[in-house]
């Protein structure tokens, strides 16, 4: 065991860093390591299935992370997204890949299971290559993941469905004319009722604890200051959850995401976040490289053309289907492109439903092997191919939508330089135009970039993390950076960037909250603007001033609490992270502020 760790670290250590700075991405790096250490390479590594075992919780934990991300009801929100990207990308994806397994010799039960299989995308490969971009938060990110929401969604009828194709199947049934009540009948008896019982109480049962139990009993564990108690309790709701779904037959992956999405209104949200995610990243790594390791290529030796042709008919019907969904959306060339380029690829729960169908007798095991290596050799092109068009198909098509404009002279001095030409952003440029000041202003949003340049605005497309962008855009010879980016975490990595590598620059940052402004301020951003915290103030002025209060007074009170909260900000900087110290602080504050204003009304 202990070789075998040994191993899958030195492995990780070698060809992740490589991979990333070929610009392939760590994902790519991962599968590699699976096939040098594997069976197929030196040999270094033999049980793919203990390993797998254990590095699927990896994917568990990313779906629970993902679902602390999305509130429960901006999921039925999404419904009839889900719903009908997901429908509208599985179903011609399996109808066509089954005719296709037809008519390479496959009888129409089998074939049907090889479709359906084959018709799952990855959440391991997908979330990650798109969350590794900031893809997730773009049009193209949602479009996948609501497919692969509703993928997990349908994975158990799926497999409970494999079993109704074996002998006197239903569509015997329906090929020999019997009757509606025949068929009814059949379908009845051999729907597995219990399975679908088990269903529900495990639904119903991670409802339950999500929404009653689990945040009393974090705060339980909370009030005895016990953190390592309470990253134990974290890890159990998350392997908890997963291994009821799996007891009930369901996806461990879609029990995670439930207890997720359950406890995004959480008030100790960010804490279970916190303990979670050093887990996820290594163990889910650890899944890549099973995944390389599973790569049989005895077979790929004996059936060379056959293979080839299947994940090349794999990759290119879905990556068609894909661009008719995403076009019926009406999304641009690029949304569609990335949204087609990362699904395509074979899913892990193909594996479990070819491993079905061969215990029910739908498949034998030459077939179950040849498309489990479809879906493997798929897994390792897709990440390869998305990063390539990432790398060199992408640029063109921004270049290709965004209007030509003179480009930023070498050594021009461009004194300001705006990172997102949001909302914020673009008011922040049309005050310096109005001034006429000149500036240049960086967005990811190819669409967004196009239209802004129409009235002579100078943006670019391109991503202000990365500091080739932001010397190409004049950071070197500009005197400020405007931080005006929807996503925190990418403005605080050009936070980053621009202190360790531009410490010229006066930075200006937007903050969407409190934490967010403390997380800037911890990496010296020292001029913070809080999104919300300018209107809050605004808007309690005039309260205090409808409610009769003189106009100086209001003015004087919201300066005075302005002040003090700035003051409190800093001063909660250190300690964070201990709930209690904030609480008294902040008491403390609103005692001294309570005590200023009866002071002004006394004098």
């Amino acid at each position: 065991m202990i070789i075998t760790l040994v191993a899958l670290l030195a492995a990780t250590v070698v060809t992740v860093p490589l991979a990333r700075r070929l610009g392939v991405g760590s994902i790519v790096g991962y599968l590699f390591a699976g096939l040098i250490i594997g069976p197929a390479g030196l040999r270094l590594v033999t049980g793919i299935s203990e390993i797998r075992s254990v590095s699927e919780l990896g994917v568990t934990m990313l779906l629970f992370l993902i679902g602390l991300e999305i509130r429960p009801h901006r999921l039925w929100i999404l419904r009839k997204t889900i719903l009908g990207l997901g429908f509208g990308h599985m179903i011609p994806s399996a109808a066509i890949l089954a005719v296709l397994a037809h008519f390479a010799g496959l009888g129409w039960p089998a074939a049907t299971v090889v479709g359906l299989g084959l018709s799952l995308s990855s959440t391991a490969i997908v979330l990650p290559m798109l969350n590794e971009r900031n893809l997730l938060s773009a049009a193209s990110g949602r479009d996948a993941f609501a497919v692969l929401l509703f993928q997990d969604m349908a994975f158990i009828p799926l497999v409970a469905l494999v079993p109704l194709l074996v002998g006197n199947t239903l569509a015997s049934h329906l090929a020999a004319g019997a009757a509606p009540a025949d068929v009814a009948a059949h379908f009845a008896h051999n729907v597995p009722w219990l399975a679908v019982g088990r269903a529900v109480l495990a639904v119903a049962a991670i409802l339950f604890g999500g929404m009653v139990l689990a945040d009393r009993v974090f705060r339980l564990i909370g009030g005895a200051r016990t953190p390592e108690v309470f990253t134990a309790m974290t890890l159990l709701i998350v392997v908890g959850t997963a291994a009821l779904a799996h007891w009930a037959g369901l996806s461990a992956s879609l029990g995670a995401f439930m207890a997720g999405a359950l406890l995004s209104d959480s008030e100790f949200r960010h804490a279970i976040q916190a303990d979670i995610e050093p887990f996820e990243g290594l163990l889910l790594g650890f899944f890549f490289i099973s995944v390389g390791m599973s790569v049989d290529f005895s077979l790929f030796h004996s059936e060379p053309l056959l293979i080839v042709a299947s994940v090349a008919a794999l990759l290119v019907v879905k990556t068609a289907v894909g661009f008719v969904v995403a076009f019926a959306k009406r999304r641009n060339v690029a949304t569609a492109l990335r949204f087609a380029a990362a699904l395509p690829e074979g899913s892990e729960f193909s594996f479990v439903v070819f491993a079905a169908a061969v215990g029910a007798g739908v498949l034998n095991r030459a077939q179950s092997g040849l498309a489990t290596l479809t879906v493997a050799l798929s897994m390792l092109v897709v990440p390869l191919g998305f990063a390539g068009i990432e790398r060199w198909v992408m640029p063109r098509i921004a270049r290709r939508q965004t209007p030509p404009s003179t480009p930023i002279e070498e050594g021009a001095v461009v004194p300001v330089l705006i990172c997102g030409f949001g909302r914020v952003g673009q008011i922040v440029g049309r005050l310096l135009s109005v001034r006429r000041i000149p500036f240049v202003a960086l967005d990811q949003n190819a669409d967004h970039v196009a239209f802004v340049r129409r009235f002579g605005a100078r943006a670019y497309f391109g991503d202000p993390a990365r500091l080739t962008v932001l010397r190409a855009a004049g950071a070197g010879n500009a005197k400020l950076l405007v931080i005006a980016l929807d996503d925190p975490d990418a403005a605080l990595r050009v936070a980053d960037l621009a202190r360790r590598h531009l410490p010229h620059l006066t930075i200006l940052a937007r903050a969407r909250n409190r934490r967010h402004a403390q997380l800037l301020m911890d990496r010296g951003v020292e001029h913070i603007v809080r999104e919300t915290f300018a209107s809050s103030l605004e808007l309690g002025e005039r309260a205090l001033r409808e409610l009769g209060i003189p106009a100086e007074e209001a003015a004087r009170t919201i300066f005075t609490f302005r002040q003090r909260d700035e003051a409190l900000l800093t001063e909660t900087l250190g300690f964070a992270g201990d709930p209690s110290r904030v609480v008294a602080s902040i008491e403390q504050s609103v005692a001294e502020l309570q005590s200023l204003f009866e002071a002004d009304r006394g004098g």
